[in-house]
């Protein structure tokens, strides 16, 4: 069910937010001080390929806080805006609802993934 999912996710915009992703990431390594957001960026669009069967954990500390306010404010809340309608226009149908959330959960850690985790889930 998790191939399925992850498979019909691509179609109905998963590509786009990886390629979204990417291209964040790869505007965050044009400068050294940006590479460590960058591969933030890059882990993240690896995530939105297949997001079904994997879970976010959010955490961190002092770091994470500061790093994530800079990357909330350079990066994150047009990520998170554009994660929201795609999960906002998904939600409009019955089919597309679980699509829809998963682009929510995307768009939550699009504004604070420093500190977060990915991990497979056992559902």
């Amino acid at each position: 069910m998790r191939f399925l999912g992850n498979l019909l996710w691509l179609i109905f915009g998963g590509l786009a937010s990886a390629l979204g992703w990417a291209l964040a990431g790869a505007l965050w390594c044009v400068t050294i001080l940006g590479i460590p957001v960058g591969m933030q960026c890059f882990k993240f669009a690896a995530l939105s390929l297949c997001p079904f069967g994997k879970e976010v954990v959010f955490g961190g500390g002092a770091g994470s806080v500061l790093l994530n306010i800079l990357w909330l404010v350079l990066t994150g809340l047009p990520m998170a805006l554009a994660h929201a309608a795609w999960g906002c226009l998904l939600c409009v149908t019955v089919i597309g609802i679980p699509f829809g959330l998963q682009f929510f959960k995307l768009a939550r850690l699009s504004l604070f993934p420093f500190g977060s985790q990915v991990r497979h889930s056992l559902l």
